[in-house]
């Protein structure tokens, strides 16, 4: 009942916190918010049990190099945001390239929203006698045509005003889980219980298997389109702080989850962390699936916009907005009733990583003439980026 209190106490607070006047207005924190909230998303539901199950033991070090990757991908596409900024548009062979990088950023936009709102129908009824795939879906798929519905007739506007709403819940959920897990992690290393899991995996697995989590840590890019908004400078800045924000909150996480709890038995599903966190504490399941509902949603309506506006852009208005969201409606439910999530989040991560392979392909020409070093290390993560896009394969 103690750490139940203190539980609900760390949330309440951190949402005080969090929707306090002072840090809303501030001017880092609100660039910082998107790419943060993109990053602390759905990954953060799905990724410690998947780590827990496969790496057992090892986990920490997959997490930590997830974030080393990510933290490099960032590095280029922080790279490119200070070019465009003191030199203007990328021009020849590398202005294809950058549109050929949009492309890939609104195919992998559509694929992330399928996975955003197939957890969001798995989560729904996670905690209900219809815990079942069938009806996930179902849900899901209503969803979708809700989201398609709400794009055609009144736009987006309304609803991502509900964003900083719902960002700040979900920190503010996690903070209480993160407080619930140490509590937990404690009584288990006085009392000489904590657990050590040997892997599940190894070699080409172990190593595809991580390939296929790159969406988990994906986010950041979202900092590099946000110029209407703010300045470079402060672009740069609130990525580097979401991603060392996230890093800290990823690390603790998964090492407190490891150590202190044994992977589900029988097969992973996609709301594994209900089970594992209602041993924690009997609040944590409820909380979490209001963080899920709320992030899941938000992060959806987010992306779903984003690839609308991305591809009316791409195409030089060829392609209407209506056609763009249609186009991604039908995609979304025909990988929902095509694949589960998993699946889709290895595709989400493959196409992500294309495009972040084509971010760092274009820091690496941009760098060459001045920076040779650094270019040679950014035309290394364009090869990584085609790796994972080639390679990365779902949890099975």
């Amino acid at each position: 009942m103690r750490d139940d209190l203190l539980i609900l106490t760390a949330t309440l607070a951190g949402l005080g916190l969090l929707l306090s006047p002072a840090l809303r207005r501030a001017h880092l924190w609100r660039a910082t918010v998107t790419p943060l909230a993109s990053i602390i998303g759905s990954g953060f539901l799905v990724l410690g049990p998947i780590l827990n199950d496969s790496y057992g033991m090892w986990a920490p070090l997959v997490m930590l190099a997830l974030c080393a990757g990510a933290w490099g991908f960032g590095a280029t596409i922080r790279n490119n945001i200070a070019r465009l900024d003191s030199h203007g548009p990328f021009t020849g062979p590398a202005a294809t390239l950058e549109r050929a990088g949009g492309w890939a950023l609104a195919f992998s936009y559509i694929v992330s929203v399928a996975y955003y709102l197939n957890l969001f129908g798995a989560f729904a009824l996670g905690l209900t006698p219809w815990s079942d795939p069938v009806f996930a879906r179902g849900v899901t798929t209503a969803v979708f045509a809700l989201i398609l519905v709400i794009g055609w007739t009144r736009g987006f506007t309304a609803l991502e005003r509900m964003e900083q709403y719902s960002v700040s819940l979900k920190l503010a959920i996690i903070l209480g889980l993160l407080v619930g897990l140490a509590l937990f992690f404690g009584a288990r290393a006085q009392a000489g219980d904590l657990i050590l899991t040997p892997p599940s995996l190894s070699g080409w697995q172990a190593l595809t298997l991580g390939f296929g989590l790159i969406v988990t840590v994906q986010g950041f890019e979202t900092s590099r389109y946000l110029g209407r908004e703010y300045d470079a400078g402060t672009r740069i800045r609130s990525m580097k702080l979401a991603q060392l924000a996230a890093t800290a909150i990823y690390m603790v996480y998964v090492l407190l989850l490891v150590f202190s709890l044994a992977p589900p038995a029988g097969k992973l599903t996609e709301t594994a962390i209900i089970g594992l966190m209602a041993q924690v504490s009997p609040v944590l399941p409820a909380l979490l699936v209001a963080a899920a509902l709320a992030a899941q949603f938000s992060a959806a309506v987010a992306d779903t916009a984003g690839a609308g506006g991305l591809a009316v852009e791409q195409s030089g208005g060829r392609i209407p907005t209506r056609a763009a969201y249609a186009v991604l409606v039908l995609a979304g439910v025909a990988l929902t009733w095509a694949a589960d999530v998993f699946q889709i989040i290895a595709w989400a991560s493959r196409a992500f990583a294309l495009y972040y392979a084509i971010e760092a392909a274009l820091a690496a020409i941009s760098l060459w003439p001045t920076r040779r070093p650094t270019a040679t290390g950014a035309a290394a993560l364009a090869a990584l980026g085609l790796a994972i896009a080639i390679f990365g394969r779902a949890v099975e």
